[in-house]
């Protein structure tokens, strides 16, 4: 059992026999008696978003999961395939459950497969990723390192903001939680 007010984003919990993913957390103290925890929880089985709220001082049951290690191979338009690093094993994980990820797959992309009950229900990224320039504007002399940036899309299709100095073509590594540009890679 976990106490409400250690959630984070990104925990899995059981709560009224389902598997939940804590979407969001947001913690409220009032001036007299408890806090106030607001959730927004995911259920596994149906996508499913929901808010809960629960008192400070409440506990819930944290989910068992594994992590193994696996690479992206493909997808069908409907589900994303993972094969086992280990066992060689593959698992189809439906596109609505990585709604976020998916922007930061490439063939080959190593991730953590979340395992509940030798089940996955998730994958967990690494903290950076390289992807390639498809589209953005091209840069003009007097651009600076400093001033600012431009619109980009890469090759998943994520848009996010580089430097000028960036081209067409050229590979960039972006973090992953939170989609900004790192460098040019």
């Amino acid at each position: 059992m976990v106490d409400v007010g250690s959630l984070s984003k990104g925990m899995y919990i059981k709560y009224e026999g389902e598997i939940y993913r804590v979407i969001d957390v947001n913690k409220h103290f009032r001036a007299r008696g408890s806090g106030l925890i607001r959730t927004k929880l995911k259920n596994i089985s149906t996508g499913l978003v929901r808010e809960v709220n629960f008192n400070s001082g409440e506990k819930v049951e944290e989910a068992e999961i594994t992590f193994r290690k696996a690479s992206y191979i493909y997808n069908d338009g409907e589900s994303y395939y993972f094969m086992d690093n280990e066992t060689f094993e593959q698992y189809g994980i439906p596109e609505s459950d990585i709604e976020e990820e998916k922007n930061y797959l490439v063939e080959n992309t190593e991730v953590d497969l979340i395992m509940h009950e030798d089940k996955p229900i998730g994958i967990q990224l690494p903290t950076s990723v390289v992807l390639e320039v498809v589209e953005t504007d091209p840069g003009f002399k007097g651009d600076t390192v400093s001033g600012g940036g431009k619109p980009a899309v890469l090759e998943t299709g994520l848009k996010i903001t580089v430097p000028f100095f960036v081209e067409k073509g050229q590979k960039v590594r972006v973090d992953t939680r939170t989609g900004e540009y790192i460098e040019r890679a």
